[in-house]
């Protein structure tokens, strides 16, 4: 509640009445920062539920955790018993179920993708479903700023989606296509559509780990995010991320002051005003190179394993590939090598700043999971979970 009050939470519900004050079911939420899991504490109390929780997040902790109701699950890992657990709390227990169905946080503030089989769960269930929307989490601690958090008043929608009645009457695809529309937002231009201000001198920290390529001379790993400002290193193009969150072209940068073509003078333009087309950009990009047969990732990474809930282990170092055949990750003086096919999973579990060790890159399968550092001070994770996903879709489309 001090955190909260902290950001003048408030909240806005819809439809609530239909649901019983002891009813179990399944409650559904976007994820863009830690503070979710305290905003569902507050608005669903006194209910009682059980959250599902990525099973890192048991590790030293795996009592407590258990204590308070969480059920583990292998992040974008087929998991047959995750449904099961999930099942046996709302009908054994007679608890409701909280869902990050997203699976991840957002790296640039829009909806990640969605599991094909999330309406086939909401058909096995048979649980009214809610949603909680948040708005201004987002802006109030991005994932790529470090977990530094800046001064952004936090609400949120609870709405009463689909009773089971709904749910029976529809297909999986149409309860999917329910839930893509749900979960299609954008927090930039939400804070641009309601003004938000947000003055802080380091809300461009570490962007670049977003916007890891320069759209102007189309290099990678030269971009650096810091104060106010994105900037390419090779290039010198420099935006500015204003307080409303647009981004503003600074400089056209040195390279193409020289330039007296037409071409060039377009390039002076700024090409992006908004992150997500920028984001949304560099996925064409990437697509692009997979259609074309020449994506290819290749770097040194810190190597750690998890195996059980007692500890991760750091067990040395090794490289990770990945191309149009998938993943394959080697080290540990060539004792490991792993395989992971492009349809073993529709995302990629990576993220920025993990734990406060570094951005992270994981594969694995139900039995092992894998945590990738890079070590060569490149900015691959996002491009990598962007390949992943466009790879995934190319292989379904090929099929």
């Amino acid at each position: 509640m001090p955190e909260l009050k902290a950001t003048n939470f408030t909240c806005t519900k819809t439809g609530m009445e239909r649901l019983g004050k002891n009813d179990p079911c399944l409650i559904l939420m976007n994820h863009s920062s830690f503070i979710d899991l305290k905003i569902a504490a507050v608005l669903l109390y006194p209910r009682a539920f059980n959250t599902v929780c990525t099973w890192d997040g048991f590790v030293g902790k795996n009592w407590l955790m258990r204590a308070i109701g969480c059920i583990p699950t292998k992040k974008f890992v087929t998991d047959m018993v995750l449904v099961r657990d999930m099942m046996f709390a709302a009908k054994k227990l007679g608890s409701s179920v909280l869902l990050f169905p997203e699976a991840s946080y957002s790296f640039d503030g829009t909806a990640t993708p969605l599991p094909e089989s999330l309406g086939k769960c909401l058909k096995i269930m048979g649980l009214p479903v809610v949603m909680i929307h948040t708005h201004g989490a987002f802006a109030r601690d991005p994932l790529y700023n470090n977990l530094k958090q800046r001064k952004v008043d936090v609400s949120a929608d609870l709405e009463y989606l689909l009773s089971p009645a709904d749910i029976a009457g529809k297909s999986v695809e149409e309860l999917n296509e329910i839930l893509k529309k749900k979960f299609t937002f954008d927090n930039f231009r939400w804070q641009q559509e309601n003004g938000i201000r947000i003055e802080e001198a380091f809300r461009a920290d570490c962007l670049n780990r977003v916007l890891y390529k320069c759209p102007h001379c189309n290099m990678e790993g030269k971009m650096v995010g810091r104060g106010t400002v994105i900037a390419c290193e090779n290039c010198g193009v420099r935006y500015e991320l204003d307080e409303y969150g647009y981004l503003r072209l600074e400089k056209a940068g040195p390279s193409f002051e020289k330039e007296g073509t037409v071409e060039a003078q377009g390039r002076r333009k700024a090409l992006f005003s908004h992150v997500p087309d920028w984001y949304r950009w560099e996925r064409e990009c990437v697509r692009r190179e997979l259609e074309e047969g020449v994506y290819q990732l290749d770097i040194a990474v810190d190597i750690y394993m998890m195996v059980d809930t007692k500890s991760i282990y750091r067990v040395g170092s090794g490289r990770l590939r990945h191309s149009a055949e998938g993943f394959h990750l080697t080290g540990c003086d060539g004792k490991l090598d792993y395989n992971q096919k492009p349809s073993a999973s529709y995302s990629l579990y990576s993220d920025y700043y993990w734990y406060e060790i570094g951005d992270m890159i994981c594969v694995g399968n139900s039995e092992v999971l894998y945590y990738c550092f890079p070590t060569e001070g490149k900015d691959v994770v996002a491009k990598t979970r962007l390949a992943a996903e466009e790879l995934y879709k190319l292989r379904r489309e090929s099929s």
